[in-house]
């Protein structure tokens, strides 16, 4: 399944069961992919995260029966997933613009209309890539704790990398890295996909292992599966020039493409200088199969 049917197929989930209370990791499924990077490309390609779709739809869908039927305020937020009458109120206030009541009284809404997803051809851009074939390896590095049930922000990751500048582990992860590493003299972001080992630890930071030197307490090492990757130079301001760049991976290469994402262990490969630099550069790595 490719990455532009996968997200449709997810939102498509999504509708059907608005009512419910929604598993992140079920809806990540539909996609064939882990609740962690189903987020992550979704954001990233949509410009919104799924949480902020899901809360907009049903805001959406609340507001149109607020319109046409007498059904109660309560009764209608408690479908829609609010505990209470409250704070349904003031999350349709936030994005309406007026409050439940007002609609009875004729005030006009806003609608967040249903995701379809399609494929437009625009101009013939240029990806620059290599592929990489690796076996096996480990890595050295501190996981992220994440349910996949629940929602994932970019925020979150970014949080990550200042908490591991501040507490030292960026520190003692470069003590770790040799010149003749696969990544050479950089830390990567890890996101585990289908070779995490615990669904719970979705993402970690960590840099190649040799195996010489004693791991510190805090410190964890895991196996990297064997995995052909399409590995795409990154070069830019960030995060505009990351950001661009995936959307150009998943909605103009991987279509075009004879490869596709696996779902496995994909890298961001990041040297320590300014990522503020007009020409800093870094590299995203995806594992893939052939279609």
């Amino acid at each position: 399944m490719d990455w532009i049917s996968g997200i449709q197929k997810a939102v498509d989930y999504v509708e059907d069961h608005i009512t419910t209370e929604l598993d992140f990791s079920e809806i990540a499924k539909q996609a064939c992919s882990s609740s962690f990077h189903f987020q992550r490309v979704f954001g990233i390609l949509c410009g919104f995260t799924l949480g902020e779709y899901i809360r907009m739809r049903k805001l959406t869908l609340a507001g149109c029966e607020l319109a046409d039927t007498d059904t109660r305020i309560l009764d209608i937020a408690v479908k829609y997933g609010y505990e209470t009458q409250e704070s349904f109120s003031r999350a349709f206030t936030r994005f309406h613009g007026v409050s439940p009541t007002q609609v009875r009284n004729g005030a006009s809404l806003k609608s967040f209309s249903r995701l379809s997803v399609k494929l437009i051809l625009t101009g013939a851009n240029v990806t620059d890539y290599r592929i990489e074939k690796r076996n096996g390896f480990q890595m050295i590095g501190k996981p992220m704790e994440v349910s996949g049930k629940n929602e994932l922000t970019s925020a979150r990751i970014s949080d990550f990398w200042k908490q591991c500048r501040m507490d030292g582990t960026i520190g003692a992860l470069s003590g770790y890295i040799s010149s003749d590493t696969i990544f050479g003299k950089n830390i990567a972001g890890t996101g585990f996909g289908k070779d995490a080992a615990d669904p719970g630890f979705p993402y970690a930071i960590g840099v190649y292992y040799d195996g010489t030197l004693p791991a510190e307490k805090d410190l964890v090492i895991w196996e990297v599966p064997a995995h052909t990757y399409a590995v795409f130079p990154c070069i830019g301001s960030m995060p505009n020039a990351f950001t661009r760049l995936y959307q150009q991976i998943y909605s103009e290469f991987f279509p075009a493409s004879e490869y596709r994402p696996c779902g496995g262990t994909d890298f961001e490969v990041y040297p320590s200088d300014d990522v503020n630099n007009p020409d800093y550069s870094c590299e995203i790595w995806v594992a893939v199969e052939k279609k």
